[in-house]
C-alpha cells in the first residue's frame, strides 16, 4: 500500500494540482486533511479522500473520515476538533474506537509522524504555508507486511531527510 498525504494548502491550486499530477495513478490513495479552501466537488480536490478543516467552509466536506485501503485501515481528520496543537490523546483514542492503524491528519502545519501503541500518526505539514521548517511539505506512507515507511518531500518533490520524528 502506498498512498499520498496533503494538508493545508489554504487556496493555492498550484501546489495542489501539482503534487495530484505526480501521484495521481501512482498510489492506491490520496488524502487530503483538509483546510483546501476549495469547494469540494472543485476539479482541484476531485480524487482525493477529504475532509473538512477549521477554514473549509463548504459543509459537503466530512469532519473524519475511515476508509480501508488494500487492508489497511485509515482514519483522517483534520486536528482541530482533537486539539492536535497540545496532545494526541484525543485523536488516538478516536483511532482506537475506530479500529484505525495509520492516523492522518493536519492543522498545526508542522510536520512529523509518530507511532503510539502500534499506530501511525502523520501529518503531512502543509504545502502551503509550513511552520518550524522553510520548506512547504507533503508525506508518502508506504505499507509493506507490517513495515511502514514515511517520507515527506517539498513542494519541488525533493525528500526532506532532515525531520526530528516528532508531531
Amino acid at each position: 500500500m502506498k498512498v499520498l498525504v496533503i494538508s493545508d494548502n489554504h487556496g493555492d491550486t498550484e501546489r495542489i494540482v501539482g503534487v495530484k499530477k505526480r501521484y495521481e495513478g501512482k498510489v492506491d490513495a490520496m488524502f487530503h486533511c483538509g483546510d483546501s479552501e476549495l469547494p469540494f466537488n472543485s476539479d482541484e480536490m476531485d480524487g482525493f479522500i477529504k475532509v473538512r478543516g477549521n477554514c473549509d467552509f463548504d459543509s459537503s466536506y466530512p469532519d473524519d473520515k475511515v476508509v480501508k485501503v488494500l487492508g489497511t485501515t485509515v482514519f483522517m481528520t483534520h486536528g482541530h476538533l482533537y486539539g492536535i496543537k497540545s496532545s494526541l490523546d484525543r485523536i488516538y483514542y478516536k483511532a482506537a474506537e475506530v479500529g484505525a492503524d495509520l492516523i492522518f491528519f493536519g492543522h498545526s502545519h508542522t510536520l512529523g509522524a509518530e507511532v503510539i501503541e502500534n499506530r501511525l500518526f502523520v501529518n503531512p505539514g502543509s504545502i502551503l504555508l509550513p511552520r518550524g521548517r522553510k520548506e512547504a511539505t507533503y508525506a508518502i506512507v508506504e505499507r509493506i507486511d507490517s513495515n511502514v515507511d514515511v517520507c515527506f518531500y517539498d513542494d519541488k518533490h525533493e525528500e526532506i531527510t532532515s525531520w526530528n520524528g516528532s508531531i
